[in-house]
């Protein structure tokens, strides 16, 4: 899949190039055109969100799982440089993971260990061309500053990834240690809540739990999350609320569940509403998914607290409830294959972090053949 940003006169011609120089391998390709992106404050951030997003959607159209991206040894010096800026903690310096485990699809990242040189000379082995992109050398761009920097200093490029090695093996571990508390101490339910039994936390233990069950991309700041996870107690964090969990879990135990109610939405096959619930099976037109708010109160009685209900999914067609498909209650408009699946962005314990794992990697005599 090639990717057009639309942001240079030229993107077009280039992507329709690079498409045809794959089929002649014989490689089917597609170029996905990204409209509506401009230049400005934060295009990199906006660039990069758009792209998953295409990328992601293209993939779920035809099938994909795992979705393989390029990065290579130089980006991800490069990445480590602009979060030390940044000013990133120990799991941010650990650099880009070879496995990212995303809502639909798995991304790797075969190339992070291979050197650009070594990537250009094998394609220049096989006679293969390829377009830079200009904006590549363009110093508007922390990026391309940062690209700069690296390459008049290639022992620097290295330490960052030195560096790197050993903040991986340390978030590798915690991830680890993290996974197995939460499968000893937590309980993940598809209503989008969560039990928690009594005790302290690893920090980011609680704050996987957290954004998973606010819908967030991620945990909340470090500071207030690292207090909370050592003495866990009723409160509120990342659009989270903590509470006694009383009848559903044991002594000192908690309820998560979500504080917000988020803005209903057309409940179209595989819409997804407030980050986290995506709805499955044909409505008909014009019905909503949004909370159950304040109509909890009349369901009551249907096995949740009142809590929980009122942040369940839930459909309505102008106004009037038609269906809660976690409370089995369902208007006769709503056949009974209508359903709404738990889809959080990222699991609460994904695939753990590796920068350089030896499984993933490309056979690397090949790549460093010249």
């Amino acid at each position: 899949m090639i990717v057009d940003h639309t942001l240079r006169p030229e993107s077009a011609a280039e992507a329709a190039l690079t498409a045809a120089r794959i089929a002649q391998r014989g490689i089917a390709a597609c170029v996905l055109r990204l409209d509506g992106l401009r230049h400005g404050p934060g295009l990199a951030a906006r660039a990069r969100a758009t792209r998953y997003a295409a990328l992601e959607a293209a993939c779920a159209e035809r099938g994909i799982v795992h979705l393989l991206l390029g990065h290579h040894a130089a980006d991800q010096a490069e990445t480590i440089l602009l979060r030390q800026g940044a000013g990133s903690g120990p799991d941010g310096l650990a650099g880009m993971a070879e496995i990212v485990e995303r809502r639909n699809i798995r991304l790797l990242r075969p190339l992070l260990t291979i050197e650009p040189q070594r990537l250009r000379a094998r394609l220049q082995a096989e006679a293969m061309a390829w377009v830079e992109d200009p904006s590549n050398a363009d110093r508007k761009a922390a990026r391309a500053r940062a690209r700069q920097t690296l390459t008049a200093d290639p022992s620097a490029a290295a330490a960052l990834r030195a560096q790197a090695k050993t903040s991986a093996t340390a978030r590798a571990d915690s991830e680890t240690a993290s996974a197995e508390q939460l499968a000893d101490r937590a309980a993940l339910y598809p209503e989008g809540y969560a039990i928690l039994s009594a005790g302290p936390l690893m920090p980011v233990a609680l704050g996987a739990l957290l954004r998973v069950i606010g819908g967030a991309d991620f945990s909340p700041a470090s500071a207030a999350l690292a207090g909370l996870a050592a003495a866990p107690r009723p409160a509120t964090l990342g659009g989270v609320r903590l509470l006694p969990a009383g009848r559903l879990g044991s002594a000192g135990a908690l309820l998560l569940v979500r504080e917000r109610l988020a803005a209903p939405v057309p409940a179209t096959p595989g819409a997804l509403w407030d980050g986290r619930f995506r709805v499955c099976g044909d409505l008909p037109t014009g019905t909503t998914i949004g909370p159950l708010g304040a109509d909890a109160t009349r369901l009551r009685g249907r096995s949740l607290p009142h809590a929980i209900a009122r942040v369940l999914p839930a459909f309505r067609m102008a106004g009037t409830l038609v269906a809660v498909p976690h409370l089995q209650y369902r208007d006769a408009v709503v056949s009974a294959g209508v359903h709404v699946v738990f889809s959080p962005l990222a699991p609460v314990c994904g695939a753990g972090f590796h920068a350089g794992a030896a499984w993933l990697r490309v056979d690397q005599a090949k790549m460093n053949a010249p």
